[in-house]
């Protein structure tokens, strides 16, 4: 059962049910052990917050910074701050001392919580240039606070002046005048052009979204999730509260590196996740494979052409699989395909949402095909995340992103642009009514940008109408189409493609440089570093024939007919991609403008 109770309570009325039920897995900061705390001790530390920020003199819908990664603290500040009716800003743990400068003086916030070393030394750093910035909250207790620095204090002590519940019954009260109109937080998206802009998010969107959310995504108070993006992502924001409407246990990993440890030490049923995520699960179970004995290969074909027939073929589209079909396929499932799954600590898998960017359909086929269920979604920060997805124990169409959750009003322009309408669309944008009012038509729907088209009920995307590509010959080209496609390519870890305002399709590609490195060794190439290696001929030809295997479906004027490979990853420090990691291909095209005016000089000669 939901408690979809308004977000000033939800933690204390989820609590009231289960009382002192494990409620969240954590590890302190730096930690590597696990801990726990049950459903009343969540409530608890969250009004420990809502009475200190009381004492810190924090007004109805004033602005809070959080600058953390994913912690129990993040949580409790969240909850807290929507207990006293204040209004939560998050900043991505790897944003920039500019990009946090800009959000803090343009919400005029007061007081930011910070996690680790990193984001407490940027926020000291741009402290004299934020006129209103009064306090820095550090929540990791290794953190090295400058000596004199009267503006910082701890997690720990900030809590002390809640202790005792010295203002609950006006917490209480606060509560009770709280309405859906309250504004809950405001995202800035970091954009892959222009600057952010501060994504209003009201507590009625998130009730509208919670419920409408549980229908399709039928997660349960025996589920396990993991936290796997970071709660500044709206996405797994929305993801976790709709966990904590119904009791699930959330596991908060807090070092995103670890993410594959905490897999397979706390075995989640449920997580979110991006495209890339599975990507990379792909590349590594066949990885595996192509290493194994010969018998163990032709097993693992055979089983993924099973699991293929069953559960792509049949139960993707609401059909009951042969007899024979299913016995061989709960066979091998639970021999081959439970190996798999147990190496990467999903020995219980439920559902895995997975949404930010487009899923490869022959990724989105591997993974289904192996037995874990991948809901492919469809969403925006300025829809409160959710507008479609493949809703469980439904039919679904491998390549869409399903079906529009209830309540959700879609319409496709003439010019092919996803509109949306309904009450889980934000209202605006803050400071920018400009803005605002160029986002949405006459009748009130949000333009997404995103070029689509609905068919048999569910919404199809292909491209986003500003990354169209216009070739000087005049031909349009999808960029994100063609490199979700290579991208399923073992050897290709990021990929940009090149075609605006040049006669052909050409490709900037980091390498998966160990696998490159292993291929080099393999076939005597020598080497002596990664920029030797990216730039040799035999390397170009091994690449140039899968790439060539990959594109022939599509067009001629759509394949890359010349690709550079670049000894260094994008980087969030050059600029180049945004804090979720999404390419910005205004900035590539200025730092690589020589790698890529010689992939078409060379084309002349």
């Amino acid at each position: 059962m939901q408690v979809n109770s308004h977000l000033s309570t939800l933690v204390h009325d989820v609590a009231a049910r289960f009382g002192n039920r494990e409620a969240l897995i954590y590890k302190e900061f730096g930690s590597q052990q696990w801990k726990s705390y049950s459903w009343n001790e969540f409530s608890q530390q969250v009004k420990l917050v809502s009475n200190a920020l009381l004492n810190m003199g924090v007004g109805v819908q004033e602005n809070i910074g959080v600058f953390s990664q994913n912690s129990v603290q993040y949580l409790f500040t969240d909850f807290g701050a929507w207990g006293i009716r204040a209004v939560t800003i998050p900043f991505y743990a790897t944003s920039s001392e500019q990009q946090i400068q800009f959000m803090i003086n343009d919400a005029h916030i007061r007081f930011i919580f910070v996690g680790e070393q990193a984001q407490y030394d940027k926020a000291r750093r741009v402290f004299p240039t934020c006129q209103t910035l009064e306090k820095i909250i550090v929540f990791d207790p290794a953190v090295s606070i400058a000596e004199g620095d009267s503006t910082a204090m701890r997690f720990d002590d900030f809590l002390r002046l809640g202790k005792g519940l010295p203002r609950q019954s006006e917490v209480d009260a606060l509560a009770k005048q709280a309405t859906m109109d309250d504004t809950a937080n405001i995202l800035y998206t970091s954009g892959t052009t222009g600057d952010s802009k501060g994504v209003i998010l009201t507590c009625g969107q998130y009730h509208a979204a919670m419920e409408a959310n549980h229908k399709c995504v039928p997660v349960t108070e025996k589920d396990r999730v993991l936290n796997f993006l970071p709660f500044t992502h709206i996405f797994e924001k929305g993801w976790k509260i709709l966990c904590i409407t119904v009791g699930a246990r959330l596991i908060v990993n807090t070092n995103p590196m670890e993410v594959q440890q905490s897999m397979r030490e706390q075995h989640p049923t449920c997580m979110s996740a991006v495209p890339r995520f599975w990507e990379k699960v792909y590349h590594g179970v066949l990885e595996k494979i192509e290493a194994s004995s010969a018998v163990k290969r032709r097993l693992f074909e055979h089983a993924l052409k099973v699991g293929r027939r069953h559960n792509i073929e049949f139960l993707s589209h609401a059909k009951r699989p042969p007899l024979a079909l299913h016995l061989e396929y709960e066979a091998l499932n639970k021999t081959v395909f439970s190996l798999v799954r147990h190496e990467l600590g999903l020995e219980n898998a439920h559902f895995f949402p997975t949404a930010g960017a487009a899923v490869s359909p022959h990724v989105e086929e591997f993974i289904h095909s192996i037995g874990i269920n991948m809901i492919v979604g469809y969403g925006l920060t300025e829809s409160l995340a959710t507008v479609s997805c493949d809703h469980l124990g439904e039919s679904y169409t491998v390549g869409s992103v399903g079906q529009p959750i209830s309540g959700i009003s879609i319409r496709i322009s003439d010019e092919g642009e996803v509109l949306l309408k309904g009450p889980t669309i934000t209202k605006g944008y803050y400071n920018r009514d400009d803005l605002t009012r160029k986002s949405f038509t006459d009748d009130g729907y949000f333009r997404t940008g995103d070029a689509g088209y609905m068919k048999d009920g569910e919404l199809f995307l292909t491209e986003r109408i500003k990354d169209l590509f216009k070739t000087s010959n005049g031909k349009y080209i999808a960029p994100q189409m063609i490199e979700s496609k290579l991208l399923v390519d073992k050897y290709i870890d990021q990929i940009a493609i090149i075609a605006d305002e040049r006669k052909f399709v050409s490709a900037l590609i980091i390498p998966e440089y160990r696998l490159l490195e292993e291929y080099a060794r393999e076939h005597n190439i020598n080497f002596t570093d990664r920029r030797d290696l990216c730039q040799n001929q035999q390397i170009h030809q091994m690449l140039a024939e899968r790439i060539d295997t990959l594109q022939q479906q599509l067009a001629q004027y759509e394949q890359v007919k010349r690709f550079t490979l670049l000894p260094q990853p994008f980087s969030l420090e050059r600029g180049e991609l945004t804090n979720t990691l999404k390419i910005k291909r205004r900035v590539l095209n200025e730092n690589y403008k020589r790698e890529i005016d010689k992939m078409y000089e060379e084309a002349k000669s």
